[in-house]
């Protein structure tokens, strides 16, 4: 079931499709849409967070398609989230083209384009790239490389944890859960080693093995942080033969009252591994998480130490209660010996403390996203956080009824251990007459006596009585055995909800962006730029309208409209139509008259008259026979 929990998440994982950006266009100079007077000696461009840059990561052409770049692209004034490159001097007036691409903090590359003049606009035949920021095939592998790996962390950890922690009398079918979380994380780990050069550049599968692309991934800081995964994992194949013994000697002492190597023996049945066994195993399970840490979202913004600490045990607890969900349900299908309900009030109290650090950490990650109560519900990042929280809440329910039962096979602990014994005893029985009677024992005992019997403590029970008690523990580990189903399952809804959030622009950065979008067009704003998404008329064809409005002020006006894509570039269509009405004194509609002046659409002609909130229609003809309209309001100042 585990495995199958396992291939099931990856299945809807991979399907969540690429991450989008978690970094945002701040600002850029000159402005979108700007018409200057004299050319300038930059080009520079602010983020809402650290980006990380190549040396042609702004391209600057003219209206011949020609790079004017007069040197590499660099960071500006130290600064991680400015980036800018130097022009030529004398650069001719018309409009010039800024080609960009970069790559988050939180390791996502992003890319697009804008436009300025010198002078006055022109025509241009500047061509950019329609390729989306990732290629599907190189997007698609590294989606599948990554959440791969966090499943199979969650598998190494969880069931790591649960054999150490809640020492089960059989680790044997756990074996393999720990053997493949292993493996697939080394082979995810490797993966995106390879997959990181071609998904930051956009280009596809067929570049993975290209030495330029695999260098700058290993100098990189997400290279870094792979490169120290790989090493822990060494670290921790060592660390599991290691522990092969110490698992075994449990089992065996627990069955047969000899103490297993590197096992402090307790006064009782019990046995734990040492204090040092437990040390090693959690730092390289610390170490393991923060390599997730220091390369993605935790590592940029505000509060990095706090950020990445949070991240850390987010990802710990994680691990170690829905890998440990699956540790849990494998020992309840496919182990011999009956699980304890001693273990398993122990996987109760750890899967305990392990929600109550889940929460604290998230509602800490939720407000460093959002970081507004509006942000809750005007953004998606705050809309997709409630479907979270919701299903959550589900796997909390499931949880409780998991709880339940374990506290009623706790108070029935004394009649479970009836079965275990007698199975353990038969098969010590059968290997040599080696007495399996619990610590202290009662070693006159046959094997096939059960406790009473062989105590003299009691009268003979009846054969139906026995039988009875026996079915009780039964219906309860069936009980159990569901409600740790349905958290396994409602565990992978919430896997996937959060593999969508991940893949969402925090709300924080959202509305950082808008806010300063809203500056540059209040008061001393030099033009007016409105984003207008529309539908193109094919599944999943979404694109946009940029319009500037330059100055945005009573009088003349100039105006270009440019088309993004779906996949993020430029693109060309048949006819824009433009006009303008001030209802309020029944002003319009004014059209703006838009030429195709190739590679956007635009007119310096367009006059104003009084100020005020106009209402902006804009109408995108797609084909011969198919158009689109969207209405904005647009401020018009004096």
């Amino acid at each position: 079931m585990a495995l199958v929990a396992l291939l099931g998440t990856l299945f809807l994982l991979g399907g969540a499709g690429s991450v989008s950006a978690h970094s945002a266009v701040r600002e850029t100079s000159p402005g979108e849409g700007t018409v200057l007077k004299s050319a300038p000696k930059q080009v520079t461009m602010t983020f809402t967070e650290a980006v990380g840059i190549t040396d042609d990561s702004l391209r600057v052409l003219s209206p011949e398609n020609r790079r004017v770049n007069a040197g590499d692209t660099e960071h500006a004034s130290g600064r991680s989230d400015m980036v800018r490159v130097p022009l030529d001097d004398g650069l001719a007036d018309g409009t010039y083209t800024v080609a960009w691409r970069v790559v988050s903090a939180d390791s996502h590359p992003i890319s697009g384009a804008f436009t300025f003049s010198i002078g006055k606009p022109s025509e241009t035949t500047a061509s950019v790239s329609a390729e989306p920021a990732v290629n599907p095939a190189s997007g698609a592998l590294y989606d599948i490389a990554r959440y791969a790996a966090y499943a199979a962390v969650a598998l190494l950890i969880g069931a790591a944890t649960f054999v150490l922690v809640c020492r089960p009398p059989s680790a044997e079918p756990l074996r393999g859960l720990v053997r493949a979380g292993w493996w697939v994380l080394v082979a995810s780990t490797a993966a995106l080693l390879l997959i990181r050069g071609p998904y930051e550049r956009g280009t596809g599968p067929s570049t993975l093995l290209d030495p330029e692309l695999i260098e700058n991934t290993l100098i990189s800081r997400p290279g870094w942080a792979l490169l120290a995964r790989l090493a822990l994992l060494a670290g921790a194949a060592v660390f599991l033969v290691r522990i092969v013994p110490v698992v075994r000697g449990a089992s065996e002492t627990e069955g047969s009252g000899t103490e297993g190597p590197e096992l402090e023996g307790p006064e009782e049945e019990e046995v734990r591994p040492k204090p040092v066994v437990l040390a090693v195993g959690g730092l390289l399970a610390v170490g393991l998480a923060g390599t997730w840490a220091a390369a993605e979202h935790a590592s940029a913004g505000i509060q990095v130490p706090l950020a990445m600490t949070s991240s850390v045990l987010h990802l710990l607890a994680m691990a170690v209660w829905l890998g440990g969900l699956a540790a849990l349900l494998t020992t309840l299908h496919r182990s011999e010996a009956l699980l304890s309900a001693v273990s398993v009030a122990r996987f109760s109290r750890l899967a305990f403390a392990s929600v109550v650090v889940l929460v604290l950490t998230g509602v800490y990650q939720s407000w460093r996203g959002l970081g507004s109560w509006d942000a809750l519900f005007d953004t998606s990042y705050g809309q997709i956080l409630v479907a979270k929280v919701c299903a959550v809440v589900l796997l909390l329910a499931a949880a409780g009824f998991s709880r339940r039962w374990t506290g009623r096979l706790t108070d029935a602990e004394e009649p479970l251990r009836v079965p275990v014994l007698e199975t353990v005893g038969a098969h010590a029985g059968a290997g040599g007459g080696v007495d399996s009677g619990p610590a202290g024992g009662n070693s006159g005992r046959g094997a096939g006596e059960s406790p009473s019997a062989a105590a003299g403590d009691g009268p003979e029970e009846d054969p139906e009585n026995e039988s009875e008690a026996a079915s009780a523990p039964g219906a309860r580990r069936s009980a159990l055995r569901r409600s740790v189903l349905a958290e396994v399952v409602v565990g992978v809804v919430v896997l996937v909800v959060t593999t969508v959030l991940t893949g969402t622009q925090p709300g924080r950065a959202e509305i950082e962006t808008a806010a300063a979008e809203e500056t540059a067009a209040a008061g001393q704003r030099t033009a007016s730029t409105t984003l207008i998404p529309f539908d193109v008329g094919t599944p999943g064809g979404q694109g946009k309208v940029q319009i500037v409005l330059e100055p945005g002020r009573v009088g003349e006006n100039t105006v270009e409209a440019v088309i993004i894509g779906p996949d993020g570039g430029i693109a060309t269509v048949p006819e824009i139509r433009l006009s303008f009405t001030l209802a309020s004194q029944k002003i319009g509609p004014i059209d703006a008259g838009l030429t195709n002046k190739g590679g956007y659409w635009g007119t310096s002609s367009l006059n104003l008259p009084i100020p005020g909130t106009w209402t902006m229609k804009v109408t995108i003809r797609t084909s011969d026979i198919d158009q689109v309209s969207e209405t904005r309001r647009v401020k018009i100042l004096r």
